[in-house]
């Protein structure tokens, strides 16, 4: 078996199993950490396609970008941090499992020529694999890009139509009328004859 079979079969068994752990993992920090470790392997084999733009789009942008929305979750969730502080220590067996698979991965897919393994053949200098993906996205595969485009905008639009639904008891803001107000709708003024106060009493006066 040639080496790069051999790393797509290795990256691929690692995938899958990060993704199991995603969705059977309870501790939020051990799902978010096979979170990473998915999409590390993701561009590993991205990689492999020689599709460089792919793997560094989905490392700086869902690695990036997904983990900071998991932590605004996490934060907006109220959390007691204090709990998870103080298990700290026991994340960092499967922090150190990450962190070595990635490295491996890394070894496997980028120094493979260094370390004497066998290679692709190389592409010539003027080999642009955006202009690839753009020529087969608007090509072979425009049809199914266009349905994903169109499932997205579903999406969008049955979002927003989930949040903006009317639902009964609930109280909305009608920015038209609150311009329109006028003071005498907001502020009654109340005329009040003045009221002198008593003296407090004393022992005396009992």
């Amino acid at each position: 078996m040639e080496f790069t079979s051999f790393v797509f079969y290795f990256l691929s068994a690692i995938l899958i199993l990060a993704s199991l752990r995603v969705i059977t993992a309870r501790n939020p920090v051990h799902a978010a950490l096979a979170l990473v470790l998915a999409f590390f392997t993701g561009a590993g084999l991205w990689m492999l396609l020689e599709a460089e733009f792919l793997a560094i789009t989905l490392v700086l942008v869902y690695i990036g970008a997904v983990m900071v929305l998991f932590l605004f979750v996490v934060m907006m969730l109220d959390i007691n941090l204090e709990e998870l502080r103080k298990g700290f220590w026991s994340y960092l067996p499967a922090g150190i499992l990450v962190a070595g698979l990635m490295v491996v991965e890394m070894v496997m897919v980028l120094g493979g020529k260094d370390l004497g393994l066998a290679q692709p053949a190389p592409h010539p200098a003027d080999y642009s694999n955006i202009t690839e993906l753009g020529r087969l996205l608007y090509t072979d595969y425009v049809y199914p890009f266009e349905l994903a485009a169109v499932l997205l905008l579903v999406a969008m639009v049955a979002a927003i139509a989930l949040t903006h639904r009317k639902r009964p008891g609930n109280k909305q803001i009608n920015p038209a009328a609150q311009v329109k107000v006028k003071r005498a709708d907001r502020i009654r003024m109340v005329s009040m004859k003045p009221v002198k106060p008593e003296p407090p009493k004393t022992e005396d006066d009992e």
